[in-house]
């Protein structure tokens, strides 16, 4: 078997807020992996005391605990439980239906000697390649798909001078309107403190036989295929297996340090947290 990971903050001067662990039971009959991707928020109250590292520590740790020692449960389930049980912790100190208390994005993959379970929540990836050599993308693509008058609005951002007020002014508007479809009907989901939102992920599952690798993204990785536009997701999971983790998020970095101001590649942040977990079970 073999396991590799790396993670990068994208900024050296502020934590990292990805979380990616990889647990073997003792069993040894499987596995199971977590990358959770945390969202950053905005600079302003957000109804929480506490920041986006503790909140992904907490629900990673959880649902690698769970998903990893009660088999039984789905993979939804697993992050059902891990959201609700995140939730106490900090529910009596903090304003938890506020729109941006902490949240991330997930992914799992549990496998057995039989079968290999995934699930994917908002836009961190999963790639899963088969023995043939192929490789399938598990994406949520909901965060792609918002409705034609808030992309609009995003490509009105992208078009103003950067520093401008003008761009400032877009920015809050576009802003505003994503953060209505934030866990709404008709936009996209993020694991925060509502249990259910589990129920929305995109989930399924394949026989053992049939797989030979999963490759987890946090999307400050996955951008070396959507933003950068390097190379397809066979093209990224070879990179992998080839130079490992660490390679797939340098060159990411070289890429960011050649359009700091993304001019030629629009992006919402110039650097990213970048995490990839590899796993050959």
């Amino acid at each position: 078997m073999r396991i590799e990971l790396a993670t990068e903050p994208g900024d050296p001067q502020h934590p990292n807020e990805d979380y990616a662990s990889v647990a073997l039971p003792a069993s040894g009959q499987g596995g199971v992996l977590v990358l959770l991707d945390g969202v950053t928020p905005p600079p302003y109250e957000v109804g929480c005391t506490h920041p986006v590292p503790w909140y992904t520590a907490r629900l990673g740790g959880a649902m690698l605990e769970l998903s990893g020692s009660f088999r039984d449960m789905t993979l939804p389930e697993t992050l059902s439980a891990a959201i609700s049980r995140t939730a106490e912790v900090h529910r009596s100190t903090c304003d938890l239906s506020h729109a941006r208390t902490p949240q991330a994005t997930a992914v799992a993959a549990r496998w057995s000697p039989d079968t290999v379970e995934y699930l994917v929540l908002s836009d961190s990836v999963l790639l899963v390649e088969h023995h043939d050599g192929t490789v399938r993308p598990v994406l949520d693509t909901r965060l792609d798909e918002l409705p034609p008058t808030v992309q609009a609005l995003r490509e009105t951002v992208r078009g103003l001078p950067r520093g401008s007020a003008e761009r400032a002014a877009a920015a809050r508007e576009y802003t505003a309107a994503v953060e209505a479809l934030r866990n709404a009907e008709g936009g996209f989901f993020t694991a925060a403190a509502d249990p259910a939102v589990a129920a929305r992920a995109v989930t399924g599952s394949l026989p053992r036989a049939e797989v030979r690798s999963l490759t987890a993204l946090s999307d400050g990785a996955s951008r070396w295929v959507e933003v950068f536009r390097e190379g397809s997701w066979a093209d990224c999971a070879a990179v992998v297996h080839k130079e490992g983790p660490q390679g797939l998020v340098d060159r990411v970095r070289a890429l960011e340090a050649a359009d700091p101001d993304g001019t030629a590649f629009p992006r919402g942040k110039s650097r990213d947290d970048a995490t990839v977990v590899l796993v050959e079970p």
